[in-house]
């Protein structure tokens, strides 16, 4: 599986749409819809798990946990966002033999300052960039294979600019990240800019709303990127489908008018794979 991850990033020229889960449920609707891969979100983790913005309060601990429970019931290939390897160089070291015993495939390292924010927040720092070619030189040295993927993140743009933000990308490719990625980019030019610049495989994040604007798959793969990064629509989606039910539920008192946007009990069945588990019911003499 992790090897076809490689090969799927690194030698196919269709880019890779990702959609984001932050728990295990969600990735379950990714896989059954048919995506290639599935990515592990930190701030959709911290928003949904903690309840708090994406602000560096979730732990290398609760991550992992994320990691096994979805490894546990998806097969996709399974990127997860590492913010800054919570810690310096050591901890990086440590993080990657987590994620990768908990069964990710990928992870995403950046080079903000900690306490990190979302890459699209106000008020970020970046650390220097020998300390994160250190980060990455760690990760490289730390994963048992060379199929675990290293994403190398740097959010220098929105604080040095365009210029630094790629040569700090290049730098990391040169260094032994498998990919490149320069968070939140703020126009179409400079979007297209990053590929013309950098000689690698590259990632793009696109948060609706935010900083980066919002250019459709295949234009950004005609750019050259090769991963395309959808971190958390699926969650913000689930939080609007919730609001419209509980909003229904609290007026009315019941919800008939909102059934067509509830899961059918069948359906919620099959996707946690009800079936599955009454056949091992059976098998081991259980009464399900």
């Amino acid at each position: 599986m992790t090897a076809s991850l490689r090969s799927r990033i690194l030698d196919n020229p269709q880019p890779l749409l990702l959609p984001g889960a932050p728990n295990a449920l969600t990735a379950r609707v990714i896989e059954e819809l048919g995506f290639e891969a599935v990515y592990l979100t930190g701030a959709g983790i911290a928003n949904s798990f903690l309840g708090v913005p994406d602000i560096g309060l979730l732990t290398m601990t609760e991550v992992v946990q994320h990691v096994s429970a979805v490894r546990d019931v998806v097969d996709l290939p399974l990127v997860v966002d590492g913010d800054t390897g919570f810690g310096n160089a050591i901890n990086v070291r440590r993080t990657i033999r987590e994620y990768e015993r908990a069964g990710a495939n990928a992870i995403q390292l950046e080079d903000q300052a900690m306490p990190k924010k979302c890459g699209h927040f106000e008020g970020k720092e970046v650390i220097g960039l020998g300390e994160m070619v250190g980060k990455i030189h760690a990760a490289v040295d730390a994963r048992s294979s060379e199929e675990f993927l290293i994403i190398a993140r740097t959010d220098s743009y929105a604080i040095h600019g365009i210029d630094e933000a790629c040569d700090r990308a290049a730098k990391f490719l040169e260094e032994g990240a498998d990919v490149a990625f320069i968070e939140a980019p703020t126009t179409r030019d400079e979007l297209a800019e990053i590929p013309q610049r950098i000689d690698g495989p590259l990632l793009v994040n696109i948060v609706e709303g935010a900083k980066t604007p919002p250019v459709g798959l295949v234009e950004l793969g005609t750019m050259g990127f090769d991963i395309v990064l959808y971190a958390n629509a699926a969650m913000r989606a689930a939080v609007v489908g919730m609001q419209e039910v509980l909003t229904s539920l609290r007026e009315v008192g019941d919800t008939r008018q909102v059934t067509d946007r509830i899961l059918g009990w069948r359906e919620r069945q099959e996707l946690v794979r009800k079936p599955y588990f009454d056949e091992l019911d059976r098998r081991y003499g259980g009464s399900a």
